[in-house]
């Protein structure tokens, strides 16, 4: 076993979305190693198949808004580039692809496949003296790196496993927004194929993260604590989703009831609301479809999982209750819904469920704009058919619906939210944004 040099190895992260292109930047930036004290100097090669975006990055441009132009552009150790010929002088492969779900809420592994395809035939031509490792930090279920992705590589490459390669696995922890826990700052997972290969990748993530680490006992230990971390959060929200819809039958404040309970010592704070992106939304299904391979049928996970994802049509039900007990014509009435990104203080509109209440409303023959000056018009349009308003207009609305706690949306205040609305609208907050007295519902 010949592994590589610890402080100045060639990286190649593939896949440059909000967990591979901050990946790549901390890596390729000259610092003092957090664990030895030695200077880091590691050239990275940042590589994404779509051209567009290798070209923004290039021109210093993210449009996810987590790396500055400023920070970008400082960076002599990191290139981007679509061209596989640009790995053959790469030591570690670490891949950060996308790992959705199907129509049928099965995962869809190709863009892991092909990205393990492509490691594979770089290990075919690779020019080094050192024994490979790649990481992988993509959400899946346990056991997936060494089933589906080690027989590709071994394919491609004609290599055999812990022989001329070696792999691990390290789950992303990237909460895209999130300006306080990034990086660095969140503590890393670890886990590697053999004990001397966990041993070197835990130093290797060691040495730029803060927060330190934690090396588990193997990779499908490592990968299971992934799925359970999102899983868990999953099933918490259902829980106070469901007691929102008994609440809203009782005619209780839900807010009110959890801030009561919440001056309990070890009450967890979970609020209510739709569940979407491509974490919280996602990650369950990997473990339940792992799970009923193996002959199990997880209820509660999935049960969690339903009741999450009909909480849109609880929004757009209760919405149009409220209409029709102040008598209001529901054909043709104009909605705004502010906010379209799956979250606060984020451009990223994948997996929103707010599209979900757009079409509720729209199957109601209601009119709807909406408006979130965060998102990419162009992704909205091209993946969910959707033209977002550029402007806003007073007295327009029946209705605001308040979907995404924007910064922004707060900095515009209530006020300004009010002039939107026709003489009697409604003002829907769905994230308790405003002061409960503002607003005309909650969840």
């Amino acid at each position: 076993m010949n592994l590589p040099n610890f402080t100045e190895t060639k990286i190649a992260v593939i896949g440059l979305g909000y967990v591979g292109l901050p990946l790549a930047v901390e890596f390729s930036e000259k610092k003092k190693c957090l664990i030895s004290g030695d200077i880091l100097d590691r050239n990275v090669i940042g590589f994404d198949l779509n051209e567009i975006r290798i070209k923004e990055l290039i021109k210093g441009h993210d449009r996810n808004q987590e790396i500055s132009a400023t920070r970008l552009n400082k960076l002599i150790n990191l290139k981007f580039t679509g061209k596989t010929k640009e790995l053959i002088n790469c030591d570690v492969f670490i891949v950060t692809v996308p790992t959705p779900i199907n129509s049928k809420n099965e995962p869809d592994l190709s863009a892991l496949i092909s990205a393990s395809a492509i490691v594979g035939k770089i290990l075919k031509i690779r020019e080094s003296k050192y024994d490979p490792i790649i990481v992988f930090e993509s959400t899946v279920y346990p056991g997936a790196t060494e089933e589906v992705c080690v027989p590709v590589i071994e394919k491609e490459s004609g290599f055999k496993f812990n022989e001329s390669f070696y792999c691990g696995y390290s789950p992303e922890r990237i909460n895209p927004g999130d300006k306080k826990y990034s990086l660095t700052t969140i503590k890393k997972v670890t886990s590697g194929s053999t004990e001397e290969v966990g041993f070197w990748i835990d130093r290797f993530y060691g040495s730029i993260i803060n927060a330190g680490t934690h090396l588990a006992k193997n990779i499908k230990i490592a990968e299971a604590a992934k799925v359970i971390e999102n899983t868990q959060r999953d099933l918490n929200i259902a829980l106070i989703n469901e007691l929102t819809i008994i609440f809203d039958k009782l005619g209780i404040d839900t807010h009110k009831v959890l801030e009561a309970a919440g001056t309990k010592w070890n009450f967890l704070p979970f609020k209510p609301g739709l569940v979407g992106g491509h974490c919280i939304g996602v990650d369950p299904y990997y473990l339940t479809y792992k799970a009923e391979q193996i002959g199990y049928v997880p209820r509660i996970i999935l049960s969690g999982r339903e009741l999450n994802d009909n909480m849109s049509s609880f929004v757009c039900e209760k919405l149009i209750r409220e209409m029709k007990l102040r008598e209001m014509v529901l054909e043709k009435s104009k909605i705004l819904i502010m906010g379209f990104a799956f979250k606060e203080n984020c451009p990223d509109s994948r997996n929103t469920k707010i599209i979900d209440v757009i079409n509720c409303l729209k199957n109601n023959n209601m009119l709807v704009d909406v408006y979130d000056p965060y998102v990419n018009e162009d992704e909205v349009l091209k993946y969910y058919n959707l033209k977002l308003t550029e402007k806003l207009k007073s007295n327009n609305y029946d209705s605001v619906l308040l979907a995404v706690s924007h910064n922004e949306f707060k900095e515009l205040g209530i006020d300004f939210i009010k002039s939107l609305l026709k003489k009697d609208g409604v003002i829907f907050d769905l994230k308790n944004l405003f002061d409960s007295e503002l607003s005309d519902l909650r969840l």
